[in-house]
């Protein structure tokens, strides 16, 4: 059996790992909220880990909101890029391997074709940057580390995108959404399912990584599709934008290349449309 701790309990992609938890009983998923575990508290987790067994650190608390953090940047730091480095010391000290998720907004968005792991990073945000910063900090500190850089996430748990245009629908709310930005919406699920398989099958090709589901959008078509599969479409005025005023700069165009992954792992990636039709259909099932 081994052991796994998930940081940040109370976040979506956390709830996913709990939800998927039941497939795998060789795993006994140690799930720890911010409240129960503060991973800019160096301290606190030196004493966790010294108290338990862990052999797998799963890093899903991060700061993840891109317009606060503009006016917010000491604290992104501390839990992106600070806490990221204590765990990762921590990691190194105690033997464990630790599994950190980054993101696509540590590229700029001026290339059009999917960025590889290889590719110049340039952040144009605080969110980005405290991100990249983590990442570097971590390669610092450990040898055994998977970093996944993700993009678009979502899930039936919190609050994401998803969950906002299936409220927006029953509350039959007109909505304008912005065809400025390129990116993949990824379904949580999909990238809680992917860590997991990697743990049970003792993989260590240790290092960065690109995932996310197949394919490109706009958050326009993203839209568009929730609506459609989940046959909402007729109760909502939805039209196009070009004109998105937001505080953080985002990449116009942010899909990621998964060739790395996927010649490593040999795991199929769904493309997003699929993944997006499988969990409405869960949801009404």
């Amino acid at each position: 059996m081994k052991t796994v701790l998930v940081t940040g309990g109370k976040g979506q992609l956390a709830q996913c790992f709990e939800k998927l938890s039941k497939h795998y009983p060789d795993l006994d998923l140690l799930i720890m909220s911010s409240e129960e575990v503060d991973i800019t508290n160096k301290s606190a987790l030196r004493q966790l880990f010294e108290a338990k067994k862990i052999d797998f650190c799963i890093n899903c608390a991060a700061y993840t909101n891109v317009e606060k953090a503009e006016e917010e940047k000491e604290k992104a730091f501390l839990v992106n890029a600070k806490a990221a480095r204590n765990l990762a010391a921590l990691c190194k000290v105690n033997d464990i391997v630790l599994i950190h998720f980054s993101t696509d907004y540590v590229f700029d968005g001026n290339s059009n074709t999917p960025y590889s792991e290889e590719d110049q990073t340039n952040p144009i945000n605080i969110y980005g940057s405290s991100k990249l910063k983590g990442e570097e900090y971590i390669k610092q500190e450990c040898n055994n580390y998977f970093i996944f850089r993700t993009s678009w996430l979502y899930s039936e748990f919190g609050h994401n995108f998803f969950n906002t245009i299936l409220r927006k629908a029953e509350e039959r709310t007109d909505l304008k959404i912005t065809t400025s930005q390129t990116g993949t919406p990824t379904n949580a699920n999909d990238l809680a399912e992917m860590v997991l398989d990697i743990i049970d099958e003792d993989d260590t090709d240790f290092g960065l990584y690109h995932y996310s589901n197949e394919g490109e959008a706009t958050w326009y078509d993203f839209a568009l599709a929730i609506l459609e599969l989940s046959g909402k479409r007729d109760q909502v005025s939805l039209t196009k934008s070009n004109a998105y005023k937001t505080v953080a700069e985002r990449p116009v165009y942010s899909v990621l290349n998964k060739k790395k992954f996927k010649n490593t792992f040999q795991l199929e990636v769904p493309h997003w449309k699929d993944s997006l039709k499988e969990l409405i259909d869960s949801l009404d099932s």
